[in-house]
């Protein structure tokens, strides 16, 4: 999702790198839950965040979207899915009664970067703090690698700067596609990245699986190799 604003106005002005440190620890939370509550639509899942609830509570992507713990929305004309607030709480589906997440283990990209945010640039990423959205004033230093959790994040780097190239790269071929034809290409993009289940057991297989689909819907759509 595009932000069209200021970074020097949502930051403290500075660019980190995976290894850097950053007052982001909130000190495991204590229940607070307030980022966990009243997002929206604001939770956009990527292939892999599906991956992960599919393997954490066994349900595939049909079984979610049914269930109600995720919805499809369009970002940036493009049709993909995202947590669906629980509509009597107004808070993650995933949030049990005592404020604490019940998938932390597997929950999705954007919760474990939560409150840092992207600052994408030509050849890769950079992470900034958002200085307005967690409550707690109290954060401790943590190195964004050990923040984040993710095994192999130079891979898991990679892997999100590859899906949001082809993102973009769909979102300029729309420009010059009917409605009908925009409609077609999403559809198929969803279906092969997020309706069809993976079988890939661990984080590395999931790489090595998601880019072949990636070189066979390249080659379906005209799309440049990378």
């Amino acid at each position: 999702m595009k932000r069209n604003v200021d970074i020097n106005e949502i930051s403290d002005g500075r660019l980190y790198s995976s290894g850097d440190m950053v007052k982001a620890d909130c000190h495991d939370c204590k229940g607070c839950s307030a980022c966990c509550r009243g997002m929206g639509n604001s939770i956009i899942l990527d292939p892999m965040d599906i991956w992960r609830l599919h393997r954490g509570i066994k349900k595939d992507f049909a079984a979610l979207l049914e269930e109600n713990y995720i919805e499809l929305g369009v970002v940036d004309g493009i049709i993909l899915p995202n947590i669906k607030m629980d509509v009597q709480r107004d808070a993650c589906p995933f949030l049990d009664d005592s404020g604490r997440c019940s998938i932390h283990s597997h929950r999705p990209g954007l919760c474990r970067l939560f409150p840092l945010g992207r600052y994408y640039e030509e050849n890769g990423f950079k992470y900034f703090i958002q200085i307005h959205e967690c409550s707690r004033k109290d954060r401790g230093k943590v190195k964004i690698k050990k923040w984040l959790g993710i095994p192999n994040l130079k891979d898991y780097e990679s892997y999100i700067m590859e899906w949001h190239d082809f993102l973009n790269e769909c979102e300029t071929a729309m420009e010059s596609l009917s409605d009908d034809n925009t409609r077609i290409l999403t559809l198929y993009v969803l279906r092969r990245f997020y309706e069809t289940s993976y079988m890939s057991q661990d984080e590395n297989a999931f790489y090595d699986e998601f880019r072949a689909r990636m070189t066979g819907v390249r080659e379906k759509l005209g799309m440049e190799a990378k």
